[in-house]
């Protein structure tokens, strides 16, 4: 079993810079694809940026060139970090972590969740 541990939200005025954790702890034998998605109530989970094990990532548009993804596998921990904060940004953030565990069997699991509040 995979448990993740989200760490980083809270509350910021705009224009103001946030740096989300998640560190992956127990059954792991390689983390292949790590994300931050994130989910304002009432609207689908949204996909923000991911990275993959060789570092190549992926941003949505509406944070490109804001939030930056990266990861450090030696800790089984991804990082966001996002600067110029909007409004608009408030959102649950969850990390996502896809890879293999120690029995070799695929694996994919969510973090619990951490809130990020933008203030205008």
């Amino acid at each position: 079993q995979v448990h993740l541990m989200e760490d980083g939200g809270g509350l910021v005025q705009a224009g103001g810079s946030l740096r989300l954790s998640c560190a992956a702890s127990g059954s792991i034998y390689h983390i292949n694809y790590m994300g931050w998605y994130r989910q304002v109530p009432g609207e689908q989970r949204e996909l923000v940026a991911t990275i993959s094990r060789g570092n190549t990532t992926n941003y949505a548009d509406s944070v490109t060139g804001r939030f930056t993804v990266s990861r450090d596998n030696t800790k089984n921990t991804v990082y966001l970090q996002m600067n110029s904060l909007k409004p608009e940004d408030t959102a649950v953030y969850y990390c996502y972590v896809g890879g293999v565990d120690s029995n070799r069997i695929s694996l994919s699991s969510w973090g619990q969740g951490t809130r990020v509040t933008v203030s205008s």
